[in-house]
């Protein structure tokens, strides 16, 4: 699978979209601001950058747009995880097992 980079602040738009499932916009603005203090234009900033990603994806239900997580919070979390691994040990999930047993 081709990881996605995703930025933090893109982040929460997906972690909105995990949490509550399809949203409408207004109810995506809603979630994303219950956790961030940002406004309307910079979560369709965000929305729009990961749909051109193609992280999320909209579609017609029910007569309304509903935005959705185009990629699964498990495969989101293992790549972070794997360019934690490379990024600080050098490649090596059983360094970073180790460095967590210590810690």
């Amino acid at each position: 699978m081709t990881r996605i980079a995703v930025t933090e602040a893109e982040s929460a738009i997906l972690s909105a979209l995990w949490r509550h499932g399809p949203l409408s916009f207004a109810s995506l603005i809603e979630a994303v601001k219950a956790d961030n203090a940002w406004g309307d234009a910079t979560i369709k900033t965000l929305l729009g950058r990961l749909m051109r990603k193609g992280a999320v994806r909209s579609q017609r239900d029910d007569g309304r747009q509903r935005y959705h997580a185009a990629i699964e919070r498990r495969d989101y979390l293992a790549g972070e995880i794997d360019t934690l691994v490379d990024r600080l040990f050098e490649g090596r999930r059983d360094a970073l097992r180790v460095f967590l047993d210590e810690a």
